[in-house]
């Protein structure tokens, strides 16, 4: 089997075999996300199929800079598409095997952050609880679908929810490429809100330094988030 990155890149370079190459091999991805919805009055054939529209947006939007599993990128946006759906025809409900997974990674994410005073990544999470990247990311998004669909604004904070969970499911993947002075630099600065001096003095460099390395730190990350074309 090909790797999911080299068929993506020859894949937007337009060659055609590649992409069906790439969605052949990621069909088991949305078949898998489709039976969580079964039950829900659509067979899981058609199902399926609104799967692989999202499938297909995934092969355009992904950016080959995000340094993130093909799948893991997938997964959000694909249910997405499954999601939007359903709610079209006022069939969304949610998996009673999903709404205890979403309590088991709120609860874990609560813990972390009580213990660290960070907010944890998806890859956290999901170590902790010993469950694939893909599964939190489709329990956290399970979370806003328990809430009735008649509250005002319900159905727009669910959008943004989905497009949240694909940012940090890359800011996650990101952060852990960074090496560890780096990691404490971002720490300090974005999650404990010190100042770039406080920074400096924590760590043993200059503000300058700081001021320096940040700038170079939040450029590369920008390069890899650019606006999905």
């Amino acid at each position: 089997m090909e790797d999911n990155l080299e068929l993506l890149i020859r894949a937007k370079e337009g060659d055609d075999r590649a992409k069906e190459k790439l969605i052949e091999q990621n069909l088991a991805l949305v078949w898998s996300i489709a039976r969580r919805f079964t039950g829900r009055g659509y067979d899981v054939e058609d199902l399926f199929q609104i799967g692989c529209i999202g499938l297909l947006k995934c092969i355009h939007r992904f950016d080959l800079d995000y340094q993130v599993r093909f799948s893991t990128y997938a997964v959000p946006l694909i249910q997405g598409e499954i999601r939007r759906f359903l709610r079209d025809n006022g069939a969304i409900k949610v998996s009673r095997s999903l709404r205890e997974l979403h309590i088991r990674a709120e609860n874990c994410r609560q813990k972390i952050l009580q213990e660290k005073g960070t907010e944890p990544g998806i890859s956290e999470i999901a170590a902790m609880l010993s469950i694939p990247e893909e599964e939190i990311v489709m329990a956290m998004e399970a979370g806003l679908e328990v809430e009735s669909l008649d509250v005002p604004g319900v159905m727009a904070r669910q959008e943004e929810y989905s497009e949240e969970l694909v940012d940090r499911v890359l800011l996650d993947q990101m952060l852990n490429e960074l090496n560890e002075e780096e990691q404490r630099l971002i720490r300090l600065r974005f999650f404990e809100d010190r100042t770039q001096s406080e920074t400096g003095q924590i760590m043993g460099i200059s503000q300058v330094q700081v001021s320096r390395m940040e700038k170079r730190i939040l450029t590369g990350m920008r390069k890899k988030v650019e606006n999905e074309s």
